[in-house]
């Protein structure tokens, strides 16, 4: 009865065809792609309208601190404890209640995906993978997206890397359009994932010519701010979200 509850309160929610689509895709069959992109560390980010955010703090995730998460991303605990065992270097950023308010990962070697995607991502000499980057709600629209990336960006430049690699589906219009702000530029790669009835996972990689991205540059406006430039180190003061 419960389970019934809940699906009534989705459909009414979401709609019958949302619904049965996630469903759908939950229990019989998904096909996301996930398009490849890439820039270097040391241009200048293009300017953004992106509002101010209150004060944050940046702290490295361990394994010690994750119940920071436990307000804005309870679901995350666990993911978040299981990729700093893995060694890989993560950040977050507190508001001044001592919340998490934010997050995002980087990654030096091939990474494997086990929490989301399910496939490794291989990387090139140079390269880093950017992932798992989230803002808690009240930072959404906020330059902490940019921020938390330029902090990322200048840890990696100082273990040698110049070039930021990750992956983002093509369904996913908003960070699309951000990592568009951030000017990444596609590879001409896709990385398909294939979910079979709740179970099984398949993955494949395709390759692409010209620009998948180009209907959504024509329909970006204009900004009228000032570039961002790369952090020249990693800071301990207020940072922002991303992927």
């Amino acid at each position: 009865m419960q389970a019934l509850s809940k699906l009534r309160l989705r459909i009414r929610q979401k709609g019958l065809r949302r619904t049965l689509a996630t469903l759908w895709a939950r229990y019989v069959f998904f096909h996301w792609e996930l398009l490849w992109l890439e820039r270097d560390l040391l241009s200048p980010v293009p300017p953004n309208r992106l509002r101010p955010h209150p004060p944050t703090r940046q702290v490295n995730i361990s394994e010690a601190n994750v119940e920071a998460f436990a307000r804005y991303f309870p679901e995350q605990i666990q993911t978040q404890r299981e990729l700093a065992r893995e060694g890989h270097t993560g950040h977050m950023y507190l508001d001044e209640a001592g919340d998490a308010v934010a997050m995002i990962w980087g990654s030096t070697r091939h990474y494997r995906d086990r929490h989301y995607y399910g496939c490794t991502f291989e990387l090139q000499a140079g390269e880093f993978f950017q992932f798992c980057g989230e803002l808690a709600r009240p930072y959404f629209g906020t330059r902490l997206s940019v921020e938390a990336q330029l902090n990322l960006w200048a840890a990696k430049r100082e273990l040698g890397c110049t070039r930021v690699v990750n992956v983002v589906a093509a369904h996913n219009l908003a960070a699309l359009r951000m990592h568009q702000r951030m000017g990444y530029h596609e590879q001409g790669r896709v990385q398909h994932v294939y979910g079979l009835f709740g179970r099984w996972k398949l993955f494949r990689e395709t390759r692409y010519s010209g620009s998948r991205l180009q209907p959504l540059r024509a329909a970006t406006p204009a900004p009228a701010s000032t570039a961002a430039q790369p952090a020249a180190s990693t800071p301990d003061s207020s940072r922002q979200k991303t992927v």
